[in-house]
């Protein structure tokens, strides 16, 4: 979630006094991680996850300030338009039976929401780009009324100095223009956070790039924008475009993109926090008083506010975390590559399978980021949003495969051994990685099912849209896993 800021107009000498306090950050940062500050890792699951608001008819429904009220939880928060809200999920134990615990809470923060939003008239969807949205949904008067969204949108046209060019081939094509970003409010993703010490951090972030992959192939759930069938998950390109800085000149001249997979394997979390500091010029320069280099003599500990505010305008797939909990600091891997939804259950699944990866993939005597190079892992996301679960993807020691194959024979024995390292209770993890499983072998992610039943709708696009959407909800609510939905 992101931090709020006020409605201000910058100056050349904000800017400036901006940069000195990033760069000032920074080497507090850097002896920080000399000094050892940090808590260590936790073995503890935190989630976001971002959900679209809907009316009776599965039409967006841009009442998310109405909604919040009526929740009235502290859990609950504003995304960037008026049809997304999002839910905080606080770290929780994994051990025992503790993913069960995770997904009864989810489910159950979910059904007082849907209760309470229904009484604005709204209803709450899991699914990674709303099917029934229409490109006259979207415009700067969609941005939520929190003032750090319309000051991103001011601040990113101004480096623009155009209008964003949205272009994305898949089974259809969408060549359109947009003059707010917007069009992002259409991507609802679930971010999962993972807390690790300083020393294990780089084989972390690496082993989560590894497998970014496989993940979204499996989990794909976003085929559909402004009523075109596109990529199976068709966020991974409108989250790069719809925030993309630069126009075609600094593009060509290599300048690095806002969102961004990143261009090599790390040594250190201290390459990524330096890389933003280095190639991306500040979006919000907002200074608070703090002195990091006085708190930490004071042998207190900095918030590194504006490095933390830097770090939140670059839209990494895997983003580095600095935090202040309790009076302790920690680092966190942010996992941002998952779609939202299908069901509470499929994405309990998508978490089950990327922490018990990251319980075993960093700590392999031949790490898996010494085998492939960088641009295998960014060629894999590539193709696995395009094609989703019939991508083929690249795994040292077996070539191209099916992304099918790969995690049936490979990835999922790995996600299993590194559960029972969590010490979660087999039973669970059994159900949780059986979902992974069932999707492999029927072939059926919520991709799959939302492009076979648009398809067995027929007859015009947007009422196929609108009524698969409504029959979505309501196996959403069920919460049976996407891969026994029938079309």
């Amino acid at each position: 979630m992101g931090r709020d800021v006020p409605a201000v107009v910058f100056s050349r000498d904000d800017r400036r006094a901006y940069r000195e306090k990033v760069r000032r950050c920074l080497d507090v940062f850097a002896r920080m991680l000399r000094e050892s500050r940090f808590e260590l890792d936790r073995p503890l699951a935190g989630l976001e996850i971002e959900l679209n608001i809907v009316d009776a008819a599965g039409e967006a429904n841009m009442r998310n300030a109405e909604v919040l009220a009526a929740i009235a939880r502290p859990d609950w928060a504003t995304e960037l338009g008026q049809f997304n809200v999002e839910i905080n999920v606080q770290p929780q134990d994994l051990r025992g039976d503790g993913a069960l615990q995770l997904e009864n809470d989810v489910r159950a923060r979910l059904n007082h929401a849907e209760i309470r939003a229904r009484s604005e008239g709204g209803h709450l969807v899991l699914i990674g780009i709303l099917p029934t949205l229409r490109e006259e949904d979207i415009g700067e008067g969609t941005l939520s009324s929190n003032p750090r969204y319309r000051l991103l949108n001011e601040q990113i046209f101004a480096a623009r100095g155009e209008d964003l060019h949205l272009a994305i081939e898949g089974v259809e094509r969408l060549d359109t223009h947009a003059d707010s970003l917007a069009p992002e409010a259409a991507c609802t993703s679930v971010q999962l956070h993972l807390q690790v010490s300083p020393e294990t951090f780089a084989a972390h972030w690496n082993a989560a790039q590894a497998i970014a992959g496989p993940q979204v192939a499996i989990a794909a759930n976003s085929p559909y924008l402004f009523g075109k069938e596109l990529h199976r998950e068709t966020r991974i390109a409108l989250c790069e475009q719809a925030t993309d800085t630069r126009p075609d000149e600094l593009k060509a001249q290599g300048v690095r993109p806002r969102v961004w997979f990143g261009e090599r394997w790390i040594t250190s979390v201290f390459d990524l926090f330096e890389e933003n500091v280095r190639y991306f010029p500040a979006l919000l320069p907002l200074c608070e008083d703090e002195d990091p280099r006085d708190v930490l003599d004071q042998g207190r500990i900095p918030q590194l506010h504006e490095l933390t505010l830097h770090n939140g305008t670059i839209y990494r797939w895997n983003r580095p975390v600095y935090a202040v909990a309790d009076g302790a600091p920690h680092l966190r891997v942010e996992n941002r590559v998952l779609p939202a939804g299908p069901t509470v259950v499929d994405i309990a699944a998508n978490a089950a399978f990327y922490y018990g990866l990251m319980r075993v993939l960093p700590y392999a005597e031949r790490p898996i980021w010494s085998q492939m190079s960088f641009a295998a892992a960014e060629e894999n996301l590539a193709a696995a949003a395009r094609y989703g679960i019939d991508s083929r993807l690249y795994w040292p020691g077996v070539g191209e495969v099916s992304a099918a194959e790969l995690v049936l024979r490979r990835l999922l024995p790995m996600a299993r051994e590194g559960l029972a390292l969590w010490d979660v209770d087999g039973a669970v993890a059994d159900r949780l990685l059986g979902v992974i499983e069932g999707r492999c072998l029927t072939g059926r992610t919520g991709a799959t099912w939302q492009v076979d039943k648009v398809r067995a709708i027929g007859g015009d696009r947007h009422e196929a849209l609108r009524l698969m959407t409504l029959e979505y909800i309501g196996r959403m609510h069920e919460n049976e896993p996407v891969h026994t939905w029938e079309v």
